[in-house]
Order: C-alpha cells, then sequence, then structure tokens
C-alpha cells in the first residue's frame, strides 16, 4: 500500500472476545441450519464455565434447564471450542439472565455440530423463567487447532446502520507520515466516504478512535487550519452523530448519537467535520519530527507481554516485589486488557484472552478477580481480590492489543515457499533512486533474524531459519543482494531496525541460492529458565584436573585448562539448571536421529551440540566467564498434573520437552557449571541462554 494511503478499519472483521464465537469447520452446515452464536455468562466463574447465552436473529438470549442433558452440554462446549462438557447446572446457578429464552425442551443426540441442530420447541418457545436459566462446565483442554469466527455484523449497535469502513483521512502535509495519527474521521456508508459532525463529538468518542487504531491517547489539534480545508472543500456529512463512553474496542461498540437532519451547505452549521488526533507509543512515534516528541512514553515497566508471536500479544504478567507473576483469567474482560495495551503504548484491547491461550507463566500467580474502570493509568491501579486463591497457571490472562498501521509488511516478502509460512526473504531497498526487491545475505543469519521477519510479516513464530534457499526458487529479478550482516536482537519489529551494513554491502556467498530464508509458524515452544532452581542449588566446587578430561575434551572448561597440569584443580561453580516448555508446541532438537553425534568419552550422543550457553557477567555487562551444556538427554523429567511424559532418553528414544513439561539438569552432570578458575571475587551477573530464550538471573557473589 503506498504510504499516502489513509488508514482503513474493516469493522467487519470483528475479533471474539470472551465466546460469542461460531467454530470454524471444514463443512457447511446443512441448508436450513440457524445461525447462532454462544457465549459463557454470569457471576463469579472461571472461564470454561457459566450461563448458556444464545445470540439468534440480533438478540442475546438464554436457554431453560427443561429436559437439557449432558449430551446438549457436550456440543455447546465443542461448539466453543472446549473437547468436552464436564456437567451441567439447572436453576439459574451462574445468576439469572435477561431479554428472551430462546431455547427450551432442548434434545441432543450428541452428534450434532451445533446446538441449532437439536430438537427444541423452536426459536423463542418457552414456558420457563430466567429461574430455569442452564449454566454448563466445560473440560478446561481446548481443541488442537480450534479457531473462532466472529459472525456478528458490522452495524453499530442499537439500529442496524451499516458502516462499511472508517478512516482518519490525513491533509496533504500529513499523508507521508507513519503512522497516520491525525485527519479527519470518515465513515463509508452506502459505498460514499462521509463525515461526521463534530456538535456532540466528545473526547471519550476520540478516544475510542484512537485505541481502534493501535494509539494509547489522544491530544489536541490545530483547529484553525481544519477549519480553513472545511470551508473550502464539499462536505457529505453522515447522518448520525456518535456516542462513546470511551471503553469500547472500536466505533462498532458505540451508540448512534441524535439523527443529523441533512440541509446540504446548512449541514452542521454550528460545527465542522470530525477531526481526529492521537498520541502514538514511543514504539511508534517517528524520530524526525519534533511534533511527537511528546509521544506516550512508558514509565518504570510493572507490566509486560510475554508469549505472544506478534506486536502488541502476549501472556499478561506483573512485577510485585522483585518477582513477576502472572494474571489469573476470572472475571478478566475488555476493560482490564485495555488498561494493560494502553499502558504498554498500544491501543486499545481487541481481545482479552484466557486459559493460557498465549502459553503458561511461571512463578506466582500475582492478581485475581481483576476489575479495572478501563481509565487506570496501570493495571496495578485496579481492584483485585487479594484473598482470591486456588488459580493455577492454566487460567493465565493474556491480551491481543490495536496496534499502528506502520506498513512494515508491505516492506518485506518471502518467496518460492510452497506455502505463504516459508521461503527466501526478499526485501524492498533503495537502489539507484529506485525501490526495488532484493536478497538478503545469509551469512550470520540465525533464529533471531528469522524470528524479526516472522513477526514483521505478521506470520507468527520462526520455526527454521535457512543459510541455503536454492529449492525455492524466487523472482530472478531479486536476486541480488541489498542487505547484509544482519545481526538482530529478536525483539526488533522489522529488519530494517536490526544491525546490518546500511549501503556497505559485503557477501561473499552473494545471493541467489545463498540468499536467507525462513519458515515461520503459527504455533511455538516456549522454554522458561526456573531462576529459583538455579539459586537455590548453586555452589563452587573445586575439582581435580585428572578426572575431568572429558569435559575438557567436550570444551566445558576455560582456555586455562589446556595448560594445566593432572593434579591441579578447577573452581567450578555447579547448579541445576530446570527448563520449562510454557509454549503452544512441544520443543525437539533439528537434528534427526541418524544425525545425533557419538561422544566416546561420556559414551553418549548429542542431539544437540549446544542446548545451552552460561556466561558470567561483569555488573556492567562484560563477560568474564563462559560455559555451555550439549543436550545429550532433552527429556520429560517431570510434568504437570494431567499432563503425558512423551519424550526418555532411555534406549536411544526420542528426545524434547512436552508442553508443560519440564527437563532438570542436575548439578552433579557433567559440564553443568561455569570454570571460574581465572575469575577474581567480586560480584557478577550471571545469565542462561537456551536456543531462542534469553533469561538473567540475579546477582551471584564469588
Amino acid at each position: 500500500m503506498p504510504s499516502w494511503c489513509p488508514l482503513l478499519c474493516r469493522l467487519a472483521m470483528l475479533l471474539c472476545v470472551w465466546a460469542p464465537c461460531q467454530a470454524q469447520s471444514d463443512t457447511e452446515l446443512p441448508p436450513g441450519t440457524p445461525i447462532i452464536q454462544l457465549r459463557l455468562a454470569g457471576d463469579k466463574r472461571k472461564h470454561y464455565e457459566g450461563r448458556v447465552e444464545v445470540y439468534y436473529n440480533g438478540e442475546w438470549g438464554t436457554v431453560c434447564d427443561d429436559d437439557f442433558s449432558i449430551h446438549a452440554a457436550n456440543i455447546l462446549c465443542r461448539e466453543l471450542g472446549f473437547v468436552e462438557a464436564v456437567s451441567w447446572s439447572p436453576s439459574s446457578k451462574y445468576g439469572k439472565g435477561e431479554g428472551r429464552i430462546w431455547l427450551d425442551n432442548v434434545h441432543c443426540s450428541g452428534r450434532e455440530r451445533t446446538l441449532a441442530q437439536c430438537k427444541s420447541n423452536g426459536f423463542g418457545v418457552s414456558d420457563c423463567k430466567h429461574s430455569e436459566d442452564v449454566g454448563v462446565v466445560c473440560n478446561q483442554r481446548r481443541i488442537p487447532g480450534f479457531k473462532f469466527i466472529s459472525s456478528f455484523t458490522n452495524s453499530v449497535e442499537s439500529l442496524n446502520v451499516q458502516i462499511e469502513e472508517v478512516r482518519i483521512r490525513a491533509i496533504y502535509s500529513q499523508r507521508k507520515r507513519v503512522p497516520i495519527t491525525e485527519g479527519y474521521l470518515e465513515v463509508k456508508d452506502g459505498g460514499k466516504w462521509r463525515q461526521i459532525c463534530d456538535e456532540e463529538w466528545t473526547e471519550m468518542n476520540n478516544r475510542v478512535i484512537c485505541g481502534m487504531y493501535g494509539f494509547p491517547g489522544e491530544k489536541g489539534y490545530n483547529t484553525k487550519v481544519y477549519k480553513l480545508l472545511a470551508k473550502r472543500r464539499k462536505k457529505n456529512y453522515w447522518d448520525f452523530g456518535v456516542n462513546c463512553t470511551g471503553n469500547e474496542a472500536s466505533l462498532h461498540g458505540c451508540k448512534l448519537g441524535h439523527k443529523v437532519e441533512l440541509k446540504g451547505n446548512a449541514t452542521c452549521e454550528k460545527g465542522m467535520p470530525v477531526v481526529v488526533s492521537c498520541v502514538p507509543g514511543r514504539a511508534f512515534a517517528p524520530s524526525y519530527t519534533q511534533g511527537f516528541s511528546k509521544a506516550y512514553r512508558v514509565e518504570q515497566p510493572l507490566v509486560r507481554l510475554r508469549g505472544g508471536a506478534n506486536t502488541g500479544d502476549g501472556r499478561v504478567e506483573v512485577l510485585k516485589n522483585g518477582e513477576w507473576g502472572t494474571v489469573c483469567d476470572d472475571s478478566w474482560n475488555l476493560k482490564a486488557a485495555s488498561v494493560v495495551c494502553r499502558e504498554l503504548g498500544f491501543g486499545s484491547a481487541k481481545e482479552a484472552l484466557a486459559g493460557g491461550r498465549l502459553g503458561q507463566g511461571m512463578g506466582p500467580v500475582h492478581m485475581n478477580e481483576v476489575e479495572c474502570s478501563g481509565f487506570e493509568k496501570s493495571l496495578t491501579e485496579c481492584y483485585f481480590n487479594r484473598d482470591a486463591l486456588g488459580c493455577s497457571h492454566e487460567e493465565d490472562a493474556a491480551v491481543r492489543c490495536n496496534v499502528p498501521a506502520m506498513g512494515f509488511q508491505n516492506k518485506l516478502r518471502l518467496s518460492g515457499g510452497r506455502n505463504p509460512f516459508e521461503g527466501r526473504v526478499e526485501v524492498l531497498a533503495e537502489k539507484n533512486d529506485s525501490l526495488v526487491w532484493g536478497t538478503v545475505c545469509s551469512d550470520s543469519w540465525g533464529t533471531m533474524e528469522a524470528t524479526v521477519v516472522c513477526r514483521q510479516l505478521g506470520l507468527g513464530f520462526a520455526s527454521n531459519a535457512f543459510q541455503e534457499t536454492w529449492y525455492w526458487p524466487g523472482d530472478v529479478r531479486a536476486d541480488d543482494v541489498v542487505m547484509s550482516g544482519v545481526r538482530c536482537s529478536g525483539t526488533e519489529m522489522t529488519l530494517a531496525q536490526c544491525l546490518h551494513h546500511g549501503k556497505h554491502l559485503h557477501c561473499p556467498r552473494g545471493g541467489g541460492r545463498f540468499a536467507a530464508g525462513v519458515s515461520c509458524s503459527e504455533s511455538a515452544p516456549d522454554l522458561v529458565l526456573n531462576a529459583q532452581v538455579v539459586e537455590h542449588t548453586t555452589y563452587l566446587e573445586d575439582r581435580p584436573m585428572y578426572i575431568l578430561q572429558c569435559a575438557n575434551e567436550e570444551h566445558c572448561l576455560s582456555s586455562s585448562a589446556a595448560t594445566a597440569t593432572p593434579s591441579s584443580y578447577r573452581r567450578l561453580m555447579r547448579f541445576s539448571s530446570q527448563i520449562h516448555n510454557n509454549g503452544q508446541s512441544d520443543f525437539r532438537p533439528r537434528a534427526a536421529h541418524n544425525s545425533w553425534v557419538w561422544h566416546d568419552c561420556h559414551r553418549h550422543y548429542h542431539s544437540m551440540e549446544v542446548f545451552t550457553h552460561y556466561d558470567l557477567l561483569s555488573l556492567n555487562g562484560t563477560k568474564v566467564a563462559e560455559g555451555h551444556k550439549a543436550s545429550f538427554c532433552l527429556e520429560d523429567t517431570q510434568c504437570e498434573e494431567g499432563t503425558e511424559k512423551r519424550y526418555e532418553c532411555a534406549n536411544f528414544g526420542q528426545q524434547g520437552i512436552t508442553v508443560g513439561c519440564w527437563d532438570t539438569y542436575r548439578h552433579d552432570i557433567d559440564c553443568q557449571w561455569i570454570d571460574v578458575t581465572d575469575v577474581v571475587p567480586g560480584d557478577y551477573i550471571f545469565q542462561q541462554k537456551k536456543k531462542m530464550s534469553l533469561f538473567q538471573d540475579p546477582i551471584f557473589q564469588r
């Protein structure tokens, strides 16, 4: 999309929030099957239980408990993405609902694909009261690969008025800015773009518009400029006002204001077209314009996101008493999620996720039953139940935030792959005063760089980084290298933000068949170090050199060991390492069985030559000692309750770490140390790097 294009927002593409959704299926429902939506609602409840509510004919209603059965509960839970029902509850256990009682005397065989296929009295035919509203408890486990599709209409609430699109149309002087933060607000109605009269427009409306575009706040603008422009151009007003509370995730959630009387040029004679001006988060603020110097800045972070593949997605974690912990999903909603998103410099939340959907955290669950007004500056200001207990990490809350349209995806592409998630990386770069597509040099290309590519394209996590791509025939016109020396930390939003050679290209192998490539995945393992285990098991041991010969052969000692005599001693900092897989897919070594390396001295195979790096850093970040651990036995040492072990090293078995399990390397295993023989006494930082994850432990004293 050219940089001058206005921002567009398709309101029809609404995301499901707590469960008002339809299951995605491979086959169509039989003709004539009513289209319904389901959700679980009610008083104090978990995300997998609640009062059954049905959306039909534009209205939410409930289901009567007469003749309800576990078969009906199973159909309902599966339709919401859970594997099955555990139980159902009569007599409005989760509180009385409101509105119509849509279904009564529901009879399901258990083979139906939707509750709408079950026999009943018919929609709206009931002699029940809301004291008979039925509730269900679903199994917490979700159907693998289950996806939600929202089938809500794109009408503003309270009236069936169709809005096709919404945009902020920048004036000429700002159209080349990215992101576009200011301009006339226009809605597309009946195929035509229309302005909104600002006579009843409020700051709360601005807040909602800015939030839906990925901006945490709104600001004032130069009214004289826009009044002058409004007088010069022909106006085409929309015939409704808008009334937002400030907590809506998008304009769709706002109520319609008064109907505007259209009187040609005399329409909105006391006002002018609505202008919106937003404040971008720090990560999205253009640095070259002084006008953006007041961009929203995050103070000392007390909240962070973890486990999300894309910018603005992640499990919510809170810092309390020096320790990071998670938030329980009880009562978790869009208001609380939006507080988190705005606090971190994004817009409003487009989804409040429950049930550990973006991975399970570690450590304590710091907050439960969170209640926010939506206007707090931090999640830590919201009320929560300090006495509530019983939450596990299976109930960790997460968010997906609205982020600004930066056009990042237009400057990068994957070419030649078998599917959209893989291919040769091609970059749009300036060459001889024109923009051309070219390849990226694969020297030093690795997982961190691939992670940034997948994030920039919105394709999830990086599963592989390739230094040869001859098997992916890309566009021959893009064979030339336009980017070299790329080194990423893994946190960048675009490949251009990583360190690279700039215009001074250096790539001895050239592009073409040796160009960099990636494969991306919607799910990935998330390896998390249990820092407390390291702290509790660390100690120093003096060990004679003559019993460290195997470790020396595998380069587990510092360089001075090469000249050490057999009778000398090495001082080792030993510790146990416990690695949890809190992600959404199993962690597996990339190498197949037949390529594992046999080490004769220790008499075992290495499935990965280096699984972990250990670094000892001075307080200014300088590395003073290092170690590493090969993966000779990567297995499920223990698992959470209800999770079965899949990987075991015995008998040359499959290696890996299952989701919900952890692998423990005990302190008494060879190479589970850092050789600190040459390190002077003092305070140091211990850092452990494991594949794509980086962890820092508290200061250790030598």
